[in-house]
């Protein structure tokens, strides 16, 4: 294993190591990088990524490079913070060493000295059990996983399109969405609006707006973190749109061309090619690795329990936060705070200001999360915001959530990029990212090792 410096050929000063380069990692980052310190970012991906607006990735709203930022270019002029692409795979506490496998040289491990660490490592999408629904079912926290999901909706109006039996082509055309958080909403109303105004005229052997979409939640109401009164708005926008939210019902299964629903004495398989899913988080597997070298807890989303300062127990010099913590009160009672965004980019800035304080001789205050609100957007003007006990929905709720997402967007040229975009789409309810990119692969095929195709095309001849 290579021991890797903090930049350049000797470290100089304090050395802080920052794992993940989201939301928290970047806040971090940025608050430390006019201090005295020397800082090596660590991130798998060599770009930040903006992830509420994916799913706007995924319904061809926007480009993948107008929601992402390469972190070298975001700090290409502090000289004082290094980016290092790599997998972080463990953490030596004991020894004060990030343990990384340097991606472009293959994997090479490498041992990164720290003096004070900040891990921000997020979240993943929770199949609660059923890892095999996955390839059917893909998610989208990533960009990769949201390009996927842009190829298979759009693919399935393709198919439809040269489909000659009725009830296949119904398949085609029908989507289902699992969670009705902001993701699920906003999704689901995304695909309403591509396949009622987008592609309405684009095609001549079907009719783009019969396609039915369903969104599948397990509790009574859409959007269950907000207010009843805006659940049963979003509730009615959806509706509007052609979006049919079953409630109060459970996913018990899933392939390449169904969904299994129960929620009753019985179960309902739904005849559908695309499936999106958006219901249930589980921390990275970062937070195993630090509770596992610290004696932290776990909780059953796999969150490390860290001190109100966020720090890891007996381990001060270890700052970990965002979607991979549980924190705990000074009475040791877990702290509720949302998977949000603007949970992370708090905790980062604490994580910062925690650091600053530490070498200036001064103890940080506990963390404390100021709730700003929550915002979600189901389509053209139609939106609902819960934002200091103002309760917000339709035109005036959208125009807020377009507001928040520019000014937290990173770089002036993604922000102007997606104000263009967001109001060209507005005028002619177009979408300028309907390509079709990645393996001709049905759901599931390339991983799950299918090997039939020849058998399918021959199929297919005979049917033609």
């Amino acid at each position: 294993m290579t021991a890797a410096p903090a930049a350049g050929a000797e470290r100089q000063g304090h050395h802080v190591v920052v794992v993940g380069g989201g939301f928290g990692g970047l806040q971090a980052v940025r608050r430390l990088r006019r201090e005295r310190v020397e800082i090596t970012l660590i991130d798998r991906r060599n770009f930040h990524l903006f992830q509420p607006l994916v799913y706007q990735v995924a319904t061809g709203a926007l480009a993948a490079s107008e929601i992402a930022s390469p972190l070298r270019g975001v700090f290409k002029r502090d000289k004082n913070v290094r980016v290092l692409l790599g997998e972080v795979t463990g953490f030596d506490c004991a020894g004060r060493h990030v343990l990384v496998d340097a991606l472009p040289n293959g994997g090479e491990a490498l041992a990164v000295p720290y003096d004070s660490l900040i891990v921000a490592g997020g979240s993943t999408y929770s199949y609660f059990g059923h890892d095999d629904w996955r390839p059917f079912a893909p998610e989208v926290k990533s960009l990769e996983n949201a390009l996927e999901v842009r190829r298979r909706i759009l693919t399935a109006f393709e198919a439809a399109e040269v489909e000659p039996d009725a009830a296949r082509r119904s398949a085609w055309l029908t989507f289902v969405v699992v969670g009705a958080g902001p993701t699920g909403v906003e999704l689901a109303g995304q695909i309403a609006e591509i396949a009622r105004h987008t592609l309405r005229h684009d095609f001549r052997a079907i009719e783009t707006d019969v396609a039915r979409i369903v969104l599948v939640e397990t509790a009574e109401r859409v959007l269950p973190q907000f207010p009843p009164r805006l659940s049963q708005r979003a509730a009615r926008s959806l509706e509007g749109l052609g979006v049919t939210p079953l409630l109060g019902k459970t996913v018990v299964g899933i392939d390449e061309e169904s969904v299994t629903i129960a929620g009753g004495p019985s179960g309902e398989r739904l005849p559908a090619r695309t499936v999106v899913w958006a219901a249930g988080v589980v921390a990275s597997d970062l937070a195993a690795a630090l509770a596992a070298e610290t004696g932290a807890e776990l909780d059953r989303a796999g969150r490390v329990a860290v001190e109100p300062d966020l720090t890891l127990p007996r381990h001060p010099e270890v700052i970990a936060l965002g979607d991979m913590v549980q924190v705990r009160d000074a009475d040791g009672r877990p702290v509720v705070l949302p998977g949000l965004a603007p949970v992370a980019m708090q905790q980062g800035r604490y994580a910062a200001r925690a650091i600053r304080e530490r070498l200036r001789g001064r103890q940080p205050p506990p963390f404390r999360y100021r709730d700003k609100g929550n915002l979600a957007t189901i389509g053209r003007a139609k939106a609902v915001a819960d934002v200091k006990g103002l309760q917000l929905s339709g035109l005036t709720a959208w125009v807020t959530w377009l507001l928040v997402h520019l000014f937290y967007l990173i770089g002036l040229q993604n922000r102007l990029l997606v104000f263009i975009r967001w109001t060209f789409s507005f005028v002619t309810r177009g979408r300028g990212a309907r390509l079709i990119t990645g393996p001709r692969s049905r759901p599931g095929e390339a991983e799950s090792g299918r090997t039939d195709a020849p058998q399918r095309s021959a199929d297919a001849a005979r049917r033609r």
